[in-house]
């Protein structure tokens, strides 16, 4: 059993967890302050997160993968702090969140359109103007003037991030195309992608705070559609209609 607090969001989270990998693979983000809110993981907490990517395998015609109780817990760990971080105005998000010039373009999908590729060519493209925030989950912390992206630990399986929180600049929806192009949308016209790519909590109250969050970033936000034939020509054509 291992006790330890990480800082995400500006947030101090205090974890009991059952298995000594879970604080190493929060090592960037551990901290001595106080926590702001604290949890323990069960066993139930655990097998949960194996049924549930039992079910996801299946759901995506995958094999089921026999994963490690120290990766399940990683996830049970990260649920439960999602579930209360709508109480700090923050939820997760399933994005590349990459920044230019200290702002963060943050591209969503379907699961398999290439956000990762995308923002693999952002770096190429700017080379040391760009910084990963976070490759898969950041977490967004959502104010009434703007929106900021923060990192995580959680940030793929390419392992790309930084412990760093940067103003959100845009939303960008990637969709594959022959030919490059980006046009503005508004939120009525995504919503539901947003909503899917949004992590909604179990608890009703905490989920009705999440829909409220999502509609106040998109206020504050730009939300783009691109499309998108994965040539470093896309990096351009993608910043120069958001920047």
């Amino acid at each position: 059993m291992s006790r330890f607090n990480v800082k995400m969001a500006g947030k101090v989270i205090g974890v009991t967890s059952l298995h000594e990998q879970v604080m190493e693979y929060c090592r960037d983000y551990l901290t001595d302050e106080d926590p702001d809110f604290s949890f323990s993981i069960t066993q139930e907490d655990i097998e949960y997160e194996r049924d549930r990517s039992a079910r996801d395998d299946e759901s995506e015609g995958r094999p089921v993968h026999n994963y490690s109780e120290g990766y399940l817990e990683e996830l049970a760990v990260y649920r439960k702090i999602a579930e209360k971080m709508p109480d700090f105005d923050t939820f997760l998000f399933h994005g590349s969140a990459i920044a230019v010039d200290g702002e963060t373009y943050l591209f969503t999908a379907k699961s398999g359109t290439g956000k990762s590729t995308h923002t693999r060519l952002w770096r190429k493209y700017f080379g040391d103007r760009a910084v990963m925030v976070n490759d898969d989950k950041p977490l967004l912390r959502v104010g009434n003037s703007r929106t900021e992206v923060c990192g995580t630990p959680y940030r793929g399986k390419h392992n790309l991030g930084s412990n760093i929180i940067l103003p959100l600049k845009a939303v960008c929806i990637l969709t594959r195309a022959q030919e490059n192009s980006i046009r503005k949308v508004s939120i009525s016209e995504v919503r539901p992608l947003i909503l899917q790519q949004s992590y909604r909590p179990a608890d009703p109250l905490q989920l009705m705070k999440t829909l409220d969050l999502i509609d106040k970033m998109a206020e504050n936000t730009a939300i783009y559609i691109l499309g998108c034939n994965m040539d470093i020509s896309a990096a351009e054509t993608a910043y120069n209609g958001m920047k």
